[in-house]
């Protein structure tokens, strides 16, 4: 019997979602940072084997808003409840359950999904602090069953694939095998750049900044693909702490932006940065929107 169903992955920002919607999938699909709410749209991505077709949704931390951008992304994770086969809640290695985590199990008892608890960096926990939060999230008598995993090291993660498949329905293949997400490739393309800003760029600029592809076209003599983006942030001091001095921080960005596109897309990659300000973007309708983050 080939089972298929869509799965939310939700929970505060920072504790390894898109980490582990990466493993899953064997492909950097969704970008990663250490830096909180860096997801900010809900990205799909497909498993496939012999018994069953997993959709996973990738959801932004759920997190109080302090912008038209923090609305968004939050509506987006919260929307990502409904109309789903399983819920997916994802907690870190914390030994309470703090006031963000709260929030979620209350707004999950709303819902008739269920919902399987993820616990993630079980590398990092004590066996007895590990039994002991099972314990403690046991007796919320919410979730249908406790998994602990290693998102970043690949523990225990097919484990938690058998326990989702085991509450999905015998249904379609939604996707060719060979599909492992529906996001375009200028989707991807601006997400790895706004990855790296966030890798070479500290404090509160990196929650100001976005990313557009402005051209993304493949040579018709050779295998290169030209791509030019524009980084957009919301001061003119925050433009020039991303350029650098005398431009190598742009210039780290773009190498390590391209290297990434050059694996994902398999091809040669000649990448274009431009940084330009547009200011107070996030708290602008018309600009969160221009930049993709719009309800699908």
């Amino acid at each position: 019997m080939f089972k298929s169903g869509f799965v939310s992955i939700v929970g505060r920002p920072n504790v390894g979602k898109s980490t582990l919607m990466n493993n899953v999938v064997g492909e950097k699909i969704a970008i990663m940072s250490d830096k909180p709410q860096t997801t900010r749209n809900t990205i799909q991505a497909v498993y496939t084997d012999e018994e069953g077709q997993i959709v996973f949704l990738d959801t932004p931390g759920i997190h109080k808003p302090k912008n038209k951008l923090g609305e968004f992304m939050v509506k987006s994770a919260t929307d990502a409840f409904r109309n789903v086969d399983v819920v997916l809640f994802v907690v870190d290695d914390s030994k309470k359950i703090g006031p963000g985590d709260r929030m979620i199990i209350e707004d999950l008892r709303k819902i008739k999904t269920p919902v399987v608890l993820v616990i993630n960096k079980m590398d990092q926990i004590e066996e007895q602090d590990l039994f002991d939060m099972m314990k403690m999230y046991h007796a919320e008598g919410l979730f249908k069953q406790i998994v602990p995993i290693s998102a970043l090291k690949g523990r225990n993660v097919k484990e938690l694939l058998k326990v989702i498949q085991n509450h999905l329905q015998e249904g379609p293949k939604y996707f060719p095998d060979y599909m492992i997400t529906d996001q375009p490739e200028r989707v991807l393309a601006s997400e790895l750049i706004r990855e790296k800003v966030l890798h070479y760029i500290h404090d509160e600029i990196p929650h100001g900044v976005a990313v557009e592809i402005e051209k993304m076209k493949s040579r018709k003599d050779k295998e290169i693909v030209d791509v030019s983006a524009v980084i957009y942030c919301e001061r003119d001091s925050h433009k020039g702490i991303i350029i650098g001095k005398n431009g190598r921080k742009l210039k780290g960005i773009g190498k390590s932006a391209r290297e990434d596109m050059e694996l994902l897309l398999g091809s040669q990659i000649n990448l274009q940065l431009w940084v330009k300000v547009k200011e107070n973007w996030r708290n602008l309708q018309s600009s969160v929107s221009n930049f993709g983050y719009t309800e699908k």
